[in-house]
């Protein structure tokens, strides 16, 4: 049976929308006096939709909306709002309120509004315990030589490792900078075969080469071969070029401080501080990037049996 809280300190209103919403049996609810007394009883029970006035003492439903989405991001708020209150509506649904029902419509919208919203957020809800319920994740791409398409690309994955419980924000976000690198080198190192030292020498020569290979084959033509597999252990992202590739051996070292200022050291010193393995094959076309759920007890097993492993690119990618 979902649960409805209604907060307002006016008892006369807070009993009328308890009113209206009762008149679906399958629904059960609670009252609260204001945005505190609401804090208390949602962290003694959590209902599924909060229904609160704008206007009360001790904690607005401004100040409400907000400590719900950061102490109970799951569960939604829907706003009583009346006259002169509508530049605090907006407010409360830019920081993250579901919906709103205008005081004088409360008769007529009211329970709609609820159902509504109490469906979005069941099917939302049960999704999310779907993910939950993920063990691994195997994706493929293949794309363009187009910058656009990178950003997106490492949102999708990040989420993945979210939903997975792979790290914290800032992990992810390294992750992603370390992602974002190995994919610019892919398209412009790699397909479109523009150094980076010219990049250091003569930008604006460098973005021009880079719009000319844009347009002209075989550059244009090439692809970017993405791979990654997500766990609970870990993820590993595969990232290949169709260039013609480089000799791994000649890469400068990352962490020698005379190279720290060069272009062409950058990206590779971003990648192998933010990954616990960067694995380039014989050709220099393809990268595998590997980062664990738990780097310390492997180092702590590797450190036991006395050598260091090292995954092939079919067991870092099995889902078995």
């Amino acid at each position: 049976m979902p649960s409805v809280l209604v907060v307002d300190d006016s008892a006369v209103d807070r009993h009328l929308v308890g009113q209206y919403l009762q008149a679906d049996e399958e629904i059960q609810v609670d009252y609260a006096i204001h945005g505190r007394d609401a804090l208390e009883k949602m962290a003694a029970k959590l209902p599924d939709v909060v229904v609160t006035d704008l206007i009360m003492p001790e904690m607005d439903g401004l100040e409400l909306v907000g400590e719900i989405r950061d102490r109970f991001p799951s569960i939604p708020v829907i706003l009583i709002s009346s006259r002169g209150s509508e530049e605090i509506v907006v407010q409360a649904l830019q920081r993250g309120a579901a919906s709103y029902v205008p005081k004088r419509s409360l008769a007529r919208r009211m329970l709609a509004t609820v159902r509504n919203v109490l469906a979005v957020s069941s099917s939302q809800q049960r999704q999310v315990r779907l993910m939950e319920c993920m063990t691994c994740n195997e994706c493929t791409f293949e794309l363009e030589n187009n910058a656009a398409l990178i950003a997106p690309l490492i949102n999708y994955l990040q989420q993945i490792m979210e939903t997975m419980g792979l790290g914290d924000e800032g992990e992810r976000t390294r992750v992603g900078v370390a992602l974002e690198e190995a994919l610019a080198n892919a398209l412009y190192h790699g397909n479109l075969q523009v150094g980076s030292e010219l990049r250091g020498e003569d930008d604006e020569a460098y973005y021009r080469l880079i719009q000319e290979r844009m347009r002209t084959p075989p550059y244009c033509n090439r692809r970017i071969h993405v791979r990654a597999r997500l766990s609970r252990n870990g993820a590993t992202f595969i990232i290949r070029d169709e260039g013609p590739g480089f000799d791994p051996r000649s890469l400068p070292d990352p962490t020698d401080p005379a190279n720290l200022e060069k272009a062409s050291g950058r990206g590779l010193l971003l990648m192998k501080t933010f990954m616990d393995e960067v694995i380039y094959n014989e050709t220099g076309n393809e990268v595998t990037m590997i980062k664990y759920a738990n780097r310390t007890k492997r180092e702590d097993a590797e450190a036991e049996s006395g050598e260091q492993s090292t995954p092939s690119t079919e067991e870092s990618m099995s889902c078995s």
